[in-house]
């Protein structure tokens, strides 16, 4: 499985797999025989069945997640729309490497593999308030790192992502797939004051009449409005579907990267849960746009793979229940 261009990558999103639903309704039946009143887990059920339905198997485990960080650069930093410089992304990728970052500790607590991939930092891409952000074959080769990037022997999959200035990006990407204009979409991000705020607003605006004749192409959207850490996020959320594996999303970044997917294939998305609501503001928006109930909500604002790392603990405890509870027969119960 491989490609070369967004018509190959498109096609590989329509025909992924869907979910065993043999494996599925076994893992409905096991729940219904489970030392517990019906439905006394609440979504922690519910969660159970859908990770078992994506892993084939009634009695699913999650011994083997993965976390992985892509970072990017943005040329549309140069408008003033964040509260902070572009070299940060350089000395965030080696606190990554050192393991002294927020994403470190959530994936050693919760037993993940973590990798990161810095993507051209020297390079930024295109301001898309002048261009389109990346030329196809820039895209492409983002969307392979983050497709090449997935192990097939994981059982869960977190992306997360560092940029400076990426929420702009992710914003322009939620108008041009969703609609409603920048100011809907646009953020405080990093700490952004009412000055910035507007900066990035009229950036959103401008990139959004700029590239107005490939709104209707998400792909396109992609290359034009985003950036290389979005596009490998997407890569590595697609490739997790065709090897089968649950995505947990992480926040407003990295679900306007997944959005993509599901506007250019409808349920390609189907793989993925919600990890958190973010404290960014429109990211509850567009969970409700996508369907996606998010599992956590503790008003976290960090990305890096952070809220999505926290809810790994949720899903680790809903599979823990339904694959290691005994049934009524088992424990000899009266019941069920």
């Amino acid at each position: 499985m491989t490609f070369s261009t967004l018509s190959d990558f498109r096609n590989l999103l329509a025909a992924a797999p869907a979910a065993d639903e043999a494996a599925r309704a076994a893992a409905v039946e096991r729940n219904g025989q489970l030392t517990k009143p019906p439905g006394a887990l609440g979504r922690l059920e519910d969660l159970a069945v859908w990770f078992a339905g994506w892993r084939g198997t009634d009695r699913p485990r999650c011994d083997r997640p993965q976390v992985i960080v892509f970072a990017g650069n943005h040329g549309v930093v140069a408008q003033g729309v964040s509260a902070f410089p572009a070299e940060v992304t350089v000395q965030m990728v080696a606190n990554f490497r050192h393991g002294g970052a927020a994403i470190n500790q959530l994936a050693r607590a919760f037993g993940a593999e973590m990798a990161v991939h810095a993507l051209e930092l020297e390079r930024p891409v295109v301001d898309f308030t002048t261009g389109p952000a990346m030329d196809e074959a820039e895209v492409v080769a983002a969307l392979r790192r983050g497709w090449e990037a997935v192990d097939p022997t994981a059982d869960v999959l977190v992306v997360g992502e560092m940029g400076i200035g990426n929420t702009t990006p992710a914003a322009a990407l939620a108008a041009a797939l969703f609609g409603g204009g920048a100011e809907s979409w646009v953020g405080r991000g990093t700490g952004v004051d009412d000055a910035g705020l507007a900066r990035k607003a009229d950036a959103v605006a401008r990139g959004l009449a700029l590239h107005a004749a490939v709104l209707g192409d998400p792909l396109q959207v992609l290359r034009c409005l985003g950036g290389r850490e979005l596009a490998a996020m997407a890569g590595a959320i697609a490739r997790a579907r065709v090897e089968r594996v649950p995505v947990v999303l992480d926040g407003f970044i990295c679900t306007a990267s997944a959005a993509v997917l599901e506007k250019a294939v409808a349920g390609s998305l189907d793989h993925c849960v919600a990890g958190h609501v973010s404290a960014e503001g429109a990211h509850g928006r567009l969970l409700a746009a996508l369907g996606k109930e998010p599992l956590l909500n503790l008003g976290l604002r960090l990305g890096e793979g952070s809220g999505a790392a926290l809810a790994l603990g949720v899903v680790k405890g809903a599979l823990a229940c339904h694959s290691g509870m005994a049934t009524f027969a088992e424990a000899g119960v009266s019941g069920g």
